[in-house]
């Protein structure tokens, strides 16, 4: 099972119990620096059965703001709750003089009522979603026939539930240490610095419910090596990476794309960005076979070199997002949240349960009712809660859904940092394809005990590639090598899905399975072409901003 962490205050000692009088307006400063803490944070979602208290719903000065829905019959919070949660309160014994009462049971309440939007699986995707429906003002139920959050996106802990799992036989040994202390993500990825799911944390302020750290080094892997991403201008000049000449020729492409102004032409000196292909570029600068393959996988981070033919525009934008990212920190342009990924979705789950979604957990999915071609509802244990919308995860309609590759993943237990990384804590390594004579990168992500997903003084490293042959496992042996000794692996080879129903006349949104790449901007590309599809506008981070300002008033002035 998975499990949501204490929240950062309360481990730290700090209280939660502080409140505003009732009727006093909102403190409330500008936006800060990312991961920055603002006032009380709200009480963390409770678990996977449901226990713990209910989140704080801010105060609404402007007048009435969606309540949030509450499971166990309360409104000054957000209960998220399974079925079989133990923390529901008991009913008061009746009065003698009163006849007893008959109620129908509060989930079969829930159940029966229309919304405007129904979301099934708590993936990252779904919970992005739901969280944005709710700040629209939709009414969003939200369900996954799972008892925690996350879906393919979780954290495992402990870490005997990773062996059970993976039906390895036995538990793991003492050397591993408590298995409380493990927090195994199933999907690596880290967060750009500068990148899409950053704004949409910052934009809806989830960023309150979580703690983040930068990710140590960037590595790149060239003639069976390892060599750090540059990070400052002095770590180029010294970087064995290429040579003096190189340097130079590099040194003259980075201020060219960094002068790139898509409303200016004259700053693309006589490249169109929409016509002239990246190879293009890179020939205009006599960029050599190595420095392609760093800058496009390393920087652009494309997985393939399908783009070297594509119109160059996108690629310039993909490194500057890099350095852009890179600017942010320092020392490389990816952050990691502490306790895992899977704080990732519910930090976006108390989102939508402030702003009035009601969330239900191992909640059997029966069936989609749809009437004329048209999603009308979701049917679970003889009830049916009726919608207008639906969101979805491939795995609830495998009828709508189309195989579009295979993605490997294995997770490396260590008692070292990886070689030559200056053992970094931290860090992420690229294989590209040309490297390794393969058609798609491998990817490999390590974090440690300092991100409180590990026991002390071990690390937790986890290779994933698009599968390309029979024998999947044997394809990842070049960045396996780089991890020796591994004391433990877990092996998963996973299908790519991509929806064959787009949901115009259905209404039924399905999100696509979480790719091979260690970034979230697919992701993010996947979540904003769902939310175009669904309100038939662009997704706007700063019309979010504004929605949240008219609940809850202008943030006050400094």
């Amino acid at each position: 099972m998975t499990r949501g962490r204490p929240d950062c205050r309360e481990v730290a000692g700090e209280t939660n119990e502080r409140r505003r009088p009732r009727g006093a307006p909102p403190s409330r400063r500008p936006m800060e620096e990312f991961g920055a803490r603002r006032g009380p944070a709200p009480s963390p979602a409770p678990g996977p059965r449901g226990r713990g208290r209910p989140a704080q719903t801010p105060p609404r000065p402007l007048g009435p703001a969606p309540a949030a829905r509450s499971l166990h019959g309360g409104r000054g919070g957000a209960s998220i709750l399974a079925p079989d949660a133990k923390s529901r309160p008991a009913p008061g014994p009746a009065r003698p003089e009163d006849p007893p009462r008959r109620r129908r049971p509060l989930f079969a309440r829930a159940m029966n009522e229309e919304y405007d939007v129904i979301v099934l699986g708590t993936g990252l995707t779904e919970c992005i979603l739901s969280g944005i429906m709710s700040v629209n003002g939709k009414k969003v139920l939200h369900m996954d026939r799972n008892a925690y959050y996350g879906g393919e996106s979780a954290s495992i802990t402990p870490l005997e539930d990773l062996y059970k799992r993976f039906n390895l036989p036995g538990s793991p040994p003492e050397s591993m240490g408590r298995g409380r202390d493990w927090n195994v993500d199933l999907i690596p990825k880290f967060l750009m610095a500068n990148g899409q799911l950053v704004k949409m944390l910052l934009y809806t302020e989830v960023t309150r419910y979580l703690d983040f750290k930068v990710i140590e080094g960037s590595f790149v892997y060239k003639g069976g090596k390892i060599y750090k991403v540059p990070s400052t201008e002095a770590e180029a000049l010294a970087s064995s990476l290429m040579g003096l000449f190189e340097k130079r020729r590099f040194r003259k492409f980075l201020v060219y794309i960094a002068n790139c102004d898509e409303n200016d032409a004259r700053t693309f000196e006589g490249v169109d960005p929409k016509k002239n292909t990246m190879r293009d570029v890179y020939k205009k600068f006599d960029l050599g076979q190595d420095v392609i393959d760093f800058t496009g996988h390393a920087l652009a981070l494309y997985r393939t070199d399908d783009y070297l033919d594509q119109p160059c525009l996108e690629t310039i934008n993909r490194i500057k997002l890099y350095s852009d990212s890179l600017a942010r920190y320092g020392k490389s342009p990816y952050l990691y949240p502490l306790y895992g990924l899977g704080e990732l979705p519910q930090g976006f789950a108390r989102l939508s349960a402030i702003y009035g979604g009601t969330y239900m957990l191992n909640k059997p999915i029966e069936e989609i009712v749809i009437e004329n071609g048209r999603v009308v509802g979701v049917k679970s244990e003889g009830e049916i809660a009726r919608c207008k919308q639906l969101i979805c995860d491939p795995s609830y309609v495998p009828d709508k859904v189309k195989k579009v590759g295979k993605v490997i993943r294995v997770i490396c237990i260590l008692n070292h940092p990886i070689k030559n990384t200056n053992d970094a804590n931290s860090c992420q390594i690229i294989i590209p394809q040309n490297q390794v004579n393969r058609k798609s990168d491998i990817y490999v992500c390590m974090i440690s005990s300092a991100h409180n997903v590990a026991a002390q003084g071990k690390y937790i490293a986890i290779v994933s590639t698009t599968v390309e042959t029979n024998d999947p496992e044997k394809e990842t042996k070049p960045a396996l090598e780089l991890l020796e000794p591994i004391e433990q692996k877990f092996v998963s080879v996973s299908d790519l899905f991509a929806p064959t129903d787009l949901g115009r006349e259905s209404q039924i949104f399905i999100s696509r399975t979480y790719d091979a790449t260690t970034h979230f901007e697919t992701t993010c590309d996947d979540i904003k072409d769902i939310y175009k599809r669904m309100m038939g506008a662009d997704f706007d981070f700063e019309e979010m901003k504004r929605k949240k300002n008219d609940i809850y008033g202008e943030e006050e002035q400094q």
